[in-house]
């Protein structure tokens, strides 16, 4: 049976740090590539359900389905209820310190699918249908014999093994049946260039799920947010962490390509990057849950993706801090409910954003907060942000949302480098920065403001604009207030946040980022409304806030997972999924409604 055609929201997520998995509320494991983020699909049928490849289990008759994700884990637990049967299927990549993985020699690519019938009998049908190489590859499936079944790529090797007969055909399939208190598990892994380590099942599987639960919990009761929002707060960590590249330290904005804005529509992009845009909500966000050592590996990465282009830096690097692949096409995949194109790399590698340099500056500036001495080649990096932004800050460019037109003069841009001069003084009078201009800094952080304050307002609008001379309501607007540029409850923002409310909120909790996205029929920007209630919280008004807040989290699917937008028509997910980003906006408003409820958070002046 191909797989059947399932909603963005109907998938949950499961990882290992490494790679990610998608699976459906139909128990259908829809996408994968391995062994990194980037890699090529394994599974693709989100993208195409009759060329895409997956792996279904499932009931053979119509079942009750509901999902949950074990306690503050990445563990993903399906029912299936039919009569009198029900089924459980639990999902997950084992996960453990390293230590832990090497004395026991587990694979370092691997995803157990574990079936336990928890009461009465139940008829199971598992499909298993791999297609590589984004669906360009029907593999060859050889029989291995006790070492289970094995598709071999050059020097890659994938292996399934089972405790049930599987049957070749498409693919392969299984039909069988489970009693009340029988578990059998499936294990694929991967391996390149090395030898595999083809794990044995039974009681290792339920071992690893153990070993592998203690992990994400004990990771998980780090946070130090015992908020009134603890279990959206604490998914949206498990979200970021899932989407972290352990080996580096890099946050993928998302594990999917493609996913569209538009069911149908071609504003169809691949995530599965780093973005310099979110640095300084992700430091902020590290920091403020209490997650020193990812905050600390994040930075390390940053410092290093950096490295070969500074003073300029890219808009996106990959897991390794290299360069992405170009943009290109993938004709032979049907696009995920027709939507089409589908593409992989990403062509912002060509583009020219002034916003990140103030991203960077402000995550190195949450990095040192607590007095923290700056070394040799942060100082460096600090002093060439400075010199750069000092001499094109005035310059146009594509944005922080990558308009694929021309260049514009942001009004977000210009406040990233007001931001980043306004840090890197701050950082110098506290004497953990030293050789910059301190007076040439000072000079061009006054034109900066100067220049937002006068060309940036439009004042038959009541507003600030989405860009110097623009007409354009944009929701990164509200960013002047996050990153202390102006106070949150002054006459210009209050108004700023009318025209907002006005033009881009079709209904509570949901804000479009800007007209031209709401004229081209995208869906609501999840993030900015987390936007909305962070500056109201900023503002003061805490039940007004968390109304917003409160608004927007309803448009969670049933684990608590967002994609980047949301169709505010049927409240259907829209985009890649699940959106970081989105889940990093979580955080950062739960956070400004604890510190502003406890009067921690103020105004920089």
């Amino acid at each position: 049976m191909r797989a059947e055609v399932s909603k963005i929201q109907d998938y949950a997520i499961i990882g290992n740090g490494r790679s990610a998995a998608l699976i459906s509320n139909r128990g259908s494991l829809d996408w994968l590539c391995w062994p990194r983020f980037d890699s090529v699909s394994i599974f693709g049928a989100i993208l195409d359900p009759k060329t895409g490849g997956y792996w279904s289990i499932r009931l053979a008759g119509a079942a009750k389905i509901r999902r949950q994700y074990i306690d503050n884990t990445n563990v993903l637990e399906t029912t299936f209820s039919i009569g009198s049967g029900k089924m459980v299927v639990t999902d997950f990549m084992p996960v453990t310190s390293e230590e832990e993985k090497k004395r026991r020699l587990w694979p370092e690519h691997e995803i157990i699918r574990q079936i336990r019938c928890d009461e009465g009998e139940t008829s199971i049908v598992v499909d298993f249908d791999p297609r590589l190489n984004y669906g360009g590859i029907v593999p060859k499936i050889k029989n291995a014999g006790e070492f289970g079944w094995r598709i071999d790529i050059g020097t890659n090797v994938f292996t399934l093994r089972s405790e049930v007969e599987l049957v070749p055909g498409d693919g392969l399939s299984a039909k069988f049946t489970l009693k009340s208190g029988n578990v059998v598990s499936f294990s694929l892994t991967f391996s390149t260039e090395a030898p595999g380590v083809v794990p044995p099942l039974d009681k290792l599987a339920t071992e690893k799920l153990n070993l592998t639960i203690d992990w994400w919990r004990q990771w998980a009761a780090q946070s130090n947010y015992h908020g009134p929002y603890e279990r959206h707060v604490t998914r949206s960590a498990l979200v970021l962490k899932l989407l972290s590249y352990a080996p580096s330290g890099a946050i993928v904005a998302a594990p999917t390509t493609s996913l569209p804005e538009r069911i149908g529509g071609d504003l169809n992009w691949d995530y599965r990057f780093a973005w310099l845009r979110d640095a300084s909500f992700t430091l902020h966000a590290l920091f403020g849950l209490g997650y020193k050592d990812d905050a600390e590996a994040f930075v390390d990465w940053l410092l290093h993706a950096t490295r070969l282009t500074r003073p300029e830096l890219r808009v996106v690097y990959d897991v390794f801090g290299e360069r992405p692949p170009p943009e290109c096409e993938l004709p032979q995949l049907r696009g995920h409910r027709g939507s089409r194109p589908v593409r992989i790399g990403n062509a912002a590698i060509e583009q020219v954003q002034l916003d990140i340099y103030g991203e960077v500056v402000e995550a190195v500036s949450h990095f040192t907060r607590e007095s923290r001495k700056l070394d040799r080649d942060m100082q460096k990096m600090l002093r060439q942000c400075a010199e750069y932004v000092c001499e094109h800050w005035y310059q146009p460019d594509n944005g922080m949302w990558e308009e694929r037109d021309e260049r514009r003069h942001y009004t977000h841009s210009r406040l990233m480098c007001w931001v980043a001069l306004d840090r890197i003084l701050d950082m110098q009078a506290r004497g953990q920065l030293d050789g910059i201009s301190i007076e040439k800094c000072k000079a061009e952080r006054q034109r900066i403001r100067e220049e937002i304050e006068m060309r940036a307002w439009n004042s038959n609008l009541g507003a600030y604009a989405q860009a110097c001379g623009s007409h354009e309501i944009d929701a990164s607007a509200l960013l002047l207030a996050y990153h202390s540029f102006e106070d949150a409850s002054s006459q210009r923002m209050r108004q700023t946040h009318e025209r907002i409310r006005e033009r881009l909120v079709p209904r509570l909790g949901l804000v479009y980022r800007n007209e031209r996205s709401m004229n081209r029929h995208e869906g609501a920007f999840a993030v900015c409304s987390f936007w909305e209630a962070d500056f109201l919280a900023r503002g003061g008004k805490l039940s007004e806030a968390r109304k917003v807040f409160e608004a927007a989290l309803a448009y969670a699917n049933d684990v608590d997972l967002f994609a980047e937008e949301i169709d505010p028509e049927t409240g259907d997910a829209l985009g890649n999924f699940p959106q970081g980003f989105t889940h990093l906006g979580v955080i950062n408003a739960a956070l400004a409604l604890r510190d502003c409820e406890g009067g921690t958070v103020g105004f920089k002046s």
